[in-house]
């Protein structure tokens, strides 16, 4: 049985363009980090990018997710459109998004 909304935790890839400046571009994996009540109701959902070639940085989350490292992107956060997501990859694990939920929780001052 197919799910009527993505969920948090919920890794899936976006397609990001256009975009403006130094925002992050292309198709990604991005985590969903808005949560389910509002996934549910909403057409937009909230989400953190990933990248594999990325640089370190304050609030940069290293993390493994299908074999592959890379980084979540917090600082990168934005709401999109349902309808940019392309599929769903999987989920991150729990401790991994326990650490992301905690960094926005700090980065927006708890």
């Amino acid at each position: 049985m197919k799910r009527a909304f993505p969920q948090q935790g919920e890794v899936w890839l976006f397609a990001l363009d256009p975009t403006r400046g130094a925002e992050i571009q292309k198709t990604r994996p991005c985590v969903i980090v808005s949560p389910d009540v509002l996934n549910a109701r909403l057409k937009t959902v909230i989400i953190v990018p990933m990248t594999s070639g990325g640089f370190e940085a304050p609030f940069r989350l290293e993390v493994c997710f299908q074999g592959r490292d890379g980084l979540l992107l917090p600082d990168q956060m934005r709401a999109v459109d349902r309808a940019r997501g392309i599929k769903n990859l999987g989920k991150i694990d729990g401790t991994a998004l326990s650490a992301l939920l905690a960094i926005l929780r700090e980065m927006f001052g708890k």
